[in-house]
């Protein structure tokens, strides 16, 4: 019985032992594991401080810049800028430039704005009319203004109106031609073919009389009488004073040399050439009051004039 009992309590005691055995295991385990977490903990620390001791040692990523720097590079950041801008103003000037050219060419060949429309006549009109004016001009409607031929225009007025001694035509933005007319002036009147024609003073015939107006000599010609006489004619008809010319009933012209004033008190002029007819003239006029019961003044050469008793 007492083996038995020995037997008991050997198996109990083993069973016992065991139990400690696991229990000191389990322990040395949960040491172990404690140990090893506050190892981790520690070397977290200890990285995390070597991570912000290099955080605080670490240097910046780039340089510092102080402010005269920053100042210098945004002066030559503006510097860079403005030679951009040069460079592209000349081009958009440039563009902007044969836009406008181009534009202009349409305007003044290609469009209708600057075609011509019409025609307006200026200038002292007592021997014909603005009407007439436009009409011998014929401008050329519809055409570009600007090629449009002033000269043609000029000829048709001066061909079609004689009564007009010069004509300027230009160009009346933005769709008209101007005609300026200048009239010529009357010096005397000449009887052609029967009728009274007026005389400029560059002996153009130009205008016809159903009556002879006051104030303005005639003109007798001979048969033969050629258009250089009547120029010489108009050249000393012209020169004659106002009062003077009142005075004279007509212009008898043979030849270029070979011209006389017949006087309204039947009185005659030798008046030669229309060389110094201005001369003449005054010659004349003072002869007349110095010696006004004279009937013939010769004043060929102004400087020696003649008088005599009769006309002949």
């Amino acid at each position: 019985m007492p083996e038995l009992g020995s037997g008991v309590d050997t198996s109990e005691a083993a069973a016992a032992g065991s139990t400690d055995s696991e229990i000191a295991e389990a322990l040395e385990i949960a040491q172990s594991a404690s140990g090893e977490r506050e190892i981790d903990l520690v070397s977290e620390e200890a990285k995390s401080g070597s991570e912000s001791r290099a955080e605080a040692n670490a240097e910046p990523d780039g340089p510092v810049v102080d402010a005269a720097t920053l100042k210098s590079r945004k002066a030559f950041a503006r510097r860079q800028w403005r030679r951009r801008w040069l460079a592209w103003r000349h081009l958009i000037v440039g563009t902007l430039v044969i836009a406008l050219l181009l534009g202009g060419i349409w305007a003044v060949y290609f469009s209708t704005w600057l075609q011509v429309k019409g025609t307006s006549a200026h200038g002292t009109m007592k021997m014909t009319s603005a009407k007439e004016v436009v009409e011998f001009a014929a401008a050329p409607i519809g055409e570009p203004l600007a090629t449009a031929d002033l000269e043609a225009v000029q000829v048709r007025v001066l061909n079609g109106l004689p009564m007009v001694r010069s004509v300027n035509v230009s160009r009346e933005w933005p769709d008209k031609i101007r005609v300026d007319v200048t009239e010529r002036t009357p010096v005397a009147v000449v009887s052609i073919g029967g009728r009274l024609r007026a005389l400029d003073e560059t002996g153009t015939v130009f205008w016809s009389y159903k009556k002879a107006p006051a104030g303005l000599p005639m003109v007798n010609t001979v048969t033969g009488t050629n258009s250089a006489a009547l120029r010489e004619a108009a050249a000393v008809a012209s020169a004659l004073p106002a009062d003077l010319a009142k005075k004279v009933d007509h212009v008898e012209v043979t030849t270029v040399d070979s011209i006389s004033l017949e006087l309204r008190n039947d009185k005659r002029v030798v008046w030669g050439s229309s060389a110094q007819s201005d001369t003449k003239a005054d010659v004349l006029v003072a002869l007349m009051k110095a010696e006004p019961d004279v009937a013939r003044y010769d004043v060929t050469v102004p400087g020696q004039p003649v008088t005599s008793k009769s006309v002949g």
